[in-house]
């Protein structure tokens, strides 16, 4: 599913959040270390007119709804066209990436889940001479397939922050629920979590069967009373294990990664303990503004090094002023 994003006169949406992010990344623009592992082909300096972003969310993914959002946004801006799609296949997800490169896209904007198999897509782009920005995962990888720029919040310092928190809460055994299997940036946030915690156990469940993601989670409770927190990783699944440890009659408390109005309800309703927040707009609206500049001036935004969007907490003290700003779809 795509949609190409035109310049319309008239119809800016300024929004303080973004023209700080913009402001302040454009001040610390200047060239970086190349410490890539593949070989750029040279970029024509001029206007940038066209973005592609592939990234690995499903569609109608309130997560990734959001991400759109900051891309859009970013391209009325700049007068810039933005297509989206989106794919949870990584061999699908390849395909558009090469589309993407025949149709000679001014910039290509990834989200690398499975970075394995995307790497000869990203190289093929990065040969022809369109820039690419990664996004949201694939933090490692990125400077190695060639990318300028990296744009999200390291997953494993994430993880660790959110099981610290968890600890510092006088939780004592931990869950932490995976919801894609080989999602790298899953298996580092439970591996952050497990550090940051200390006794902690993994779950694996599939997004796409939510019915099942919470009887796996309802049973896990039910087998270890011992468990007192559950951590989880998407906010669709963190509906779903508030459900089960009500059906279980489990005290544990839940937290999880992003945000959603759910979320924000169920944090006022207390029956979420926080959310960390990767800020995922800044992941859609930052990259085509780092492009821009790449393409105009040859501005390497970071210096080579990941830009990070997170994390930040919404809990009980904030979750009113944030919340507003998810029903604005900008967060």
């Amino acid at each position: 599913m795509s949609r190409v994003i035109r310049p319309r006169r008239g119809r800016w949406r300024w929004l303080p959040l973004a023209t700080v992010a913009v402001a302040v990344l454009a001040a610390c623009t200047g060239p970086g270390a190349d410490t890539t592992g593949t070989t750029r082909a040279p970029v024509e300096v001029g206007t940038l007119e066209s973005v592609a972003f592939v990234t690995h969310g499903s569609p109608g993914d309130a997560f990734w709804n959001v991400v759109k959002n900051g891309a859009e946004v970013a391209g009325e801006k700049l007068g810039v066209r933005v297509e989206y799609n989106s794919s949870g296949d990584p061999g699908q997800q390849a395909k558009l990436i090469d589309n993407a490169v025949a149709q000679r896209v001014g910039g290509l904007v990834v989200s690398m889940a499975n970075p394995d198999s995307l790497k000869e897509s990203v190289e093929r782009a990065v040969a022809a001479g369109i820039p690419v920005v990664t996004i949201n995962s694939g933090e490692s990888e990125s400077a190695k397939y060639g990318a300028i720029g990296h744009v999200g919040q390291s997953e494993r310092l994430a993880g660790e922050a959110a099981g610290s928190r968890l600890k510092e809460a006088g939780k004592s055994k931990m869950l932490c629920v995976i919801h894609e299997a080989g999602n790298i940036g899953a298996n580092d946030r439970c591996a952050g979590a497990t550090q940051g915690f200390g006794n902690a156990t993994t779950l694996q469940v599939d997004i796409n069967n939510p019915t099942d993601a919470q009887a796996r989670i309802r049973g896990a409770l039910e087998a270890d009373r011992a468990i007192d927190a559950v951590l989880t990783l998407n906010s669709q699944i963190a509906a779903r294990a508030v459900d089960a440890a009500r059906e279980s009659r489990s005290p544990a408390a839940v937290a999880t990664f992003d945000l959603n109005s759910d979320v924000v309800e169920a944090i006022k309703a207390g029956s979420l303990l926080f959310a960390v927040d990767q800020q995922q707009y800044l992941q859609g609206y930052l990259p085509v503004v780092m492009l821009q500049l790449y393409k105009s001036n040859l501005d390497t935004v970071g210096g080579g090094k990941p830009v990070q969007t997170g994390p930040a907490f919404v809990d009980k003290n904030n979750v009113d002023a944030v919340g507003g700003l998810v029903a604005q779809g900008t967060r």
